[in-house]
């Protein structure tokens, strides 16, 4: 995963934070759906983001969606997908 990937992820997903009223910071292991700082709806619109800007297969049978609670794992999903 480059750096401009890491960069655009990270502001996607403060992209969604803030659109909840949620403008703190986001650790790279903070959990973002555990802890309710994004819900269900989130996770729609991230995975579109996935699929669109990063190539990320959702339809995928190894996809899981615990893949999306922290930014760790999605730098780690996006970089897989970038070896696919």
């Amino acid at each position: 995963m480059t750096a401009d990937h890491g960069m655009r992820l990270g502001k996607a997903i403060e992209e969604l934070l803030a659109a909840r009223g949620d403008r703190g910071p986001v650790g790279e292991h903070d959990s973002l759906f555990v802890s309710g700082r994004l819900d269900s709806l989130a996770a729609t619109e991230l995975i579109v983001v996935l699929e669109t800007e990063f190539g990320v297969d959702s339809s995928d049978p190894d996809f899981d969606v615990s893949q999306l609670d922290t930014l760790h794992d999605l730098q780690a999903l996006v970089a897989r997908a970038g070896r696919a």
